[in-house]
């Protein structure tokens, strides 16, 4: 945010001209991809003094970087778990959240993680590294998934070979002074098969603490990674519809408390436009409060008088 030169204490960003904070997020989904809630909210700074030191990270533990980050995000799905002992908490993260302490990290029954696989890690098995242990997999299955359109690429409806096998990863070579043990997790690998000449194919190959053995079971953690973009969606929203980044607060803690209000407003933003698409006559009171639905209509319709009963969709 270049923009913000006269607010107090924010850090460097992508580059030394860039100033803002930086967030973490945890987003709470279903396997239909209804957001529940924010239950994670991390935010920092990078400092002027930290500029220029990037060498000097490999000489720090994990929790004195920001990928302990990933770490916290594991405890807070532990401490979900005490409140919903009877459901299944999956934690999904893109290739930034590929640590191997994170697959190290103790957690209680029911508490599981999955994340894209960033670099080709070292594995105990003949083909010795993990792509081509999942390339030398049998195909289990295919599947079929809509891409969207991008700048230079029109939508189009992808086809993919699936594949999963259980493998034993091992820590990387540059802790090897740590003596980190190996662990045992499962790959999930999709490849599309019709592409166009020329044209990148389009691949994940996936890690999870979840057992997979079979396609049916592969497939759902497709599927289960697939809603990760939702919170890319709530980002959006965040930025776009509650226009946090063009606000006005003077110093950084003004700016962090007011970004933790917002969150909790794009999440309701983005929860009724979810229900607003699966059925557009639904009443507000799905939703909101009385109290809630009441003020919204008095502001929108310049009135102090409440009505007793909420507004109906004229559609």
């Amino acid at each position: 945010m270049s923009h913000l030169r006269a607010t107090e204490g924010l850090g460097y960003g992508s580059d030394p001209h860039v100033r803002g904070f930086l967030i973490h997020s945890l987003l709470a989904l279903t396997p239909e991809g209804l957001p529940l809630g924010v239950i994670g909210l991390k935010t920092w700074i990078r400092r002027l003094e930290e500029l220029g030191k990037k060498h000097l990270r490999g000489q720090r533990s994990v929790q004195e970087k920001e990928s302990a980050k990933w770490l916290e995000g594991i405890e807070q799905l532990c401490i979900l778990k005490t409140h919903c002992p009877h459901t299944q908490v999956i934690g999904v993260s893109d290739r930034e959240g590929n640590v191997y302490d994170v697959f190290l990290a103790r957690r209680p029954a029911g508490v599981d993680w999955l994340v894209r696989a960033s670099w080709n890690r070292r594995v105990a098995h003949p083909d010795r590294y993990l792509w081509e242990t999942a390339l030398a997999s049998p195909v289990i299955g295919e599947t079929q998934l809509q891409v969207p359109a991008r700048e230079n690429r029109q939508a189009r409806t992808a086809r993919l070979v699936v594949r999963c096998m259980p493998v034993r990863l091992r820590p990387p070579q540059n802790r090897r002074r740590e003596k980190l043990p190996e662990i045992d997790v499962f790959a999930i690998h999709a490849l599309e098969t019709n592409v166009d000449e020329g044209a990148e194919p389009l691949e994940w190959l996936l890690l999870t603490s979840v057992p997979t053995y079979t396609q049916a079971q592969a497939l759902e953690r497709l599927a289960w990674y697939a809603r990760r973009w939702t919170i890319e969606s709530w980002h959006r929203v965040l930025k776009s519809g509650c226009r946090i980044e063009t606000r006005q607060f003077g110093n950084v803690e003004r700016f962090v408390r007011a970004t933790a209000l917002f969150a909790v407003v794009s999440w309701r933003i983005l929860y009724a436009m979810l229900l607003a698409r699966l059925d557009g006559n639904l009443s507000c009171e799905v939703l909101l409060q009385p109290i809630e639905w009441q003020a919204l209509y008095c502001r929108t319709h310049g009135s102090t008088e409440m009505p007793d009963e909420p507004p109906h969709s004229h559609r």
